[in-house]
């Protein structure tokens, strides 16, 4: 049988569009999740980060880590073996001692011309980590560069150091904490009571809290903001009159 020849040039021109489709450039991506048990109250250290960072409390005696590794652009597909060897350069390393967990990142550092940052290294990837760990573990995040840092209802002490970028805290509307931040060149929104400063001939910021007990905050950004917010938990609705009289 004879197929028509509009028809074959028709199903030509499909195949080729669907090919083309496949064929589309996309970004590469790596994602790795793992667990380990963590004791209430340890200490989570990471050092030498670099990009999204997401650190959230859970009722869990455990911590999890995701680590997503991406190209900063779609990649043709004849170049995706080339950029996932580009990729598996960045190493994160975890180390469980006692009750202290690290998680160390080395990566490709480089200076591009003209910088993507006034302060922080070059890269030519992206990198996001999401981990959950117990409300009381306390978090120290040294030498933390380009990105933002986001913690989510922990009830310890807080010790950031970032270099560029933006620190997002959501903190218990009822907890208590000496704060003490600073940003070079930045601003500084806090919800608890405290005192904001300016300081480096107008450009930078400084804010101490009121409260000498409690848990202790010291947030450090070179070039961004510091935001600490609270977590504002509705009160539960009075009971109904008749539930009161006990009808």
């Amino acid at each position: 049988m004879r197929v028509p020849w509009k028809l074959a040039i028709i199903g030509l021109g499909a195949g080729c569009l669907m090919l083309a489709v496949t064929e589309l450039p996309q970004k590469v991506e790596i994602t790795k999740t793992e667990q380990m048990d963590f004791p209430s109250g340890g200490v989570l250290r990471l050092t030498n980060s670099i990009g999204y960072l997401t650190v959230e409390g859970w009722d869990e005696p455990k911590m999890e880590i995701t680590t997503i590794k991406s190209t900063k652009k779609a990649v043709p597909a004849k170049e995706r073996d080339k950029a996932n060897e580009e990729l598996d350069k960045v190493h994160v390393m975890v180390d469980h001692k006692g009750n202290e967990i690290a998680i160390d990142t080395d990566f490709p550092r480089h200076r591009a011309y003209p910088p993507p940052a006034p302060w922080g290294h070059g890269s030519h990837f992206e990198m996001e980590y999401r981990i959950k760990v117990p409300r009381d573990t306390r978090l120290i995040v040294s030498s933390h560069d380009v990105g933002e840092i986001h913690v989510e209802d922990l009830i310890n002490d807080i010790d950031v150091n970032l270099v560029q970028g933006e620190v997002m805290l959501h903190l218990a509307e009822e907890g208590r904490y000496a704060i003490h931040a600073t940003s070079d060149f930045g601003n500084i929104n806090c919800d608890f009571p405290g005192e904001e400063k300016r300081r480096h001939w107008l450009t930078g910021h400084r804010w101490e809290s009121e409260e000498t007990a409690g848990h202790k905050l010291n947030l450090k950004v070179g070039y961004g903001d510091v935001v600490v917010l609270k977590i504002r938990v509705p009160k539960a609705p009075a009971p109904a009159a008749g539930l009161q009289s006990g009808l």
